[in-house]
């Protein structure tokens, strides 16, 4: 998506001259182009202004799938503004374009890392208000990474180099996010209210589950307790008249189903006609016949086929559903959702096998032929294991001989350069595009990327730093590679806005400001690849 920096840049130049001109001598220490230059930095004023943006692209990009599903688009979970806004720089930096690359907000990561109370379990119990800061904190640091690059290309400009094309076709680093609203976090008007914060705060897309918020869990976890249709539907209606509120007319609403794992309901719907959406849910809890004499005092009791029977409740009030219907509940769950006000879906999956998710999908897709999916390339999902056991199937059916493999151990490293990882890898390598073309998913992401990467980066650094190598750890797999990759925040002063803040001192006061990047700044060592040997020489 094309900035058109150049035309904001000379609307705002004419701006601040016709204000100049206004306001008089009290304004003689205004230079326009510098004001000019520092609106053009900064496209996006406010939350909303990016979740208007954004959400014009996730449409196009919807409808662009809808036309050729090799247009699928992908996403990386981020905890921090600042590790989104490495992820954007280098999607620019390596890819050239951020389109069709989005941001996903975790509710798991904002519960593992960002609540007042410590690290927390994905049971919604960290504070509401850390999923719009952290939508608002990631949006600073990408609008900071537009500022610092523009900047960088002005500064270029006035040395006499000719990089005006740059400036005119400058991409910003502002992408979709989709954030995750877990189970809306009470009903549906505490949903209305933290959808508000999360669009203010820049967020196009929601993505609910519909599962119990009171007891929600992780969708990789046991225990799950998922909520009549009704219920779910409130929710959706929710969100869109708070998108519609907000005048984010295009906003984006993913609903995720977890009861392909779900076994249990809290509660029991009225049905007010055979065959209703009640009457659907109702027929999937468990219930045994009874006879009327056989009753205990205080029985919840249903009619069903002409028959009185009682549904099977635990101890805890909680309801269970009939073993083996977990499939159908996906299906009515996504059709229902779809017929409800949701743009996407998102199937909370045990495994990440392409053929089961088309399963689910093509049923929803003779009802709902557009019907879309967001698909969680889940951390929680052992690939390797997966694929390889994916892969021994196919050998197997084939006749191919398997018998150098312990169906027991697949995971061992004595198969990493076999036939059967050959072709595990290669499925994991070409899961995206085939999920895309055959099971309807439009977006792929990974939950918990930079937590895992962060964790294992820590284990090989300390290992390293704290050991024999010392400082050799970090320069040699740390700083040496920044350099040799041409990492942006190798220069780290920089990335923080050092150089951004001595030329906005430079506007506000001139001949007299007091700058940060002169001479001794150790930051100049990284300039060039010279710089370093030249300074050595002349000491020498």
């Amino acid at each position: 998506m094309k900035n058109l920096a150049q035309s904001n840049y000379s609307s705002a130049l004419e701006t601040v001259r016709n204000l100049k001109a206004k306001y008089g001598s009290t304004w003689n220490a205004i230079r326009p182009e510098s004001a000019a230059r520092m609106a053009t930095q900064n496209r996006f004023k406010t939350g909303l202004d990016i979740a208007k943006y954004t959400a014009g692209i996730m449409r196009a990009d919807m409808a662009a799938y809808d036309a050729d599903h090799s247009n699928y688009t992908q996403s990386l979970g981020c905890w921090h503004g600042f590790v989104a806004q490495q992820k954007m720089i280098a999607v620019k930096k390596h890819h050239k374009t951020t389109s069709k690359r989005y941001l996903y907000l975790s509710g798991w990561m904002v519960a593992a890392l960002r609540s007042e109370f410590g690290p927390l379990p994905d049971q919604s119990m960290h504070e509401k208000t850390a999923v719009p800061s952290l939508i608002a904190e990631i949006y600073d640091f990408l609008r900071q990474a537009d500022a610092i690059e523009l900047n960088d290309l002005f500064i270029r400009l006035e040395n006499g180099e000719n990089v005006q094309d740059q400036i005119d076709n400058f991409e910003t680093h502002i992408v979709p996010i989709i954030a995750d609203i877990d189970a809306g976090f009470g009903n549906e008007e505490a949903t209305y209210l933290l959808t508000k914060k999360m669009i203010e705060a820049g967020a196009c897309a929601i993505q609910i589950e519909n599962q119990v918020s009171d007891a929600k869990q992780c969708g990789h976890q046991d225990g799950k307790v998922t909520v009549p249709h009704e219920d779910f539907t409130a929710k959706l209606n929710a969100i869109r008249y708070a998108f519609l509120e907000l005048g984010v007319d295009e906003g984006v609403i993913v609903a995720r189903t977890d009861s392909e794992g779900a076994g249990l309901t809290q509660k029991l719907p009225v049905s007010q006609e055979p065959g209703d959406l009640a009457s659907q849910y109702l027929a999937f809890v468990e219930a045994e016949e009874i006879a009327i004499a056989d009753a205990k005092e205080d029985d919840v009791l249903l009619k069903r086929d002409g028959k009185l029977v009682r549904p099977v409740r635990l101890a805890n009030g909680l309801y269970k559903f009939k073993d083996g219907t977990n499939i159908d509940r996906v299906v009515l769950d996504c059709i229902t959702s779809l017929q409800n006000g949701a743009d996407l879906l998102w199937i909370e999956t045990p495994t990440p096998n392409v053929k089961q998710i088309a399963h689910m999908v093509n049923r929803v897709k003779a009802v709902i032929p557009n019907a879309k999916l967001v698909y969680n390339n889940s951390p929680s999902f052992n690939w390797t294991l997966n694929f390889r056991n994916q892969a021994y199937q196919e050998m197997l059916a084939e006749g191919e001989d398997v018998t150098a493999y312990d169906r027991n151990n697949l995971m061992a490293a004595e198969y990493d350069n076999t036939e059967l990882c050959f072709r595990a890898d290669q499925k994991i390598k070409t899961f995206q595009k085939d999920g895309a073309r055959e099971a309807g998913i439009f977006h792929h992401l990974i939950t918990l990327p930079t937590y895992h990467t962060t964790a294992l980066h820590m284990n090989d650094l300390t290992k390293g730093y704290f050991g024999e190598d010392g400082m050799l750890a970090y320069v040699k797999d740390v700083q040496r590679q920044e350099i040799r990759k041409g990492v942006s925040c190798v220069k780290h002063q920089r990335m923080a806005g050092s150089d951004l803040g001595d030329d906005h001192k430079t506007f506000f006061a001139g001949d007299k400001a007091l700058k940060a990047g002169g001479e001794n700044n150790t930051s100049n060592q990284f300039e060039s690849k010279t710089s370093t040997i030249s300074k050595a020489v002349s000491a020498a």
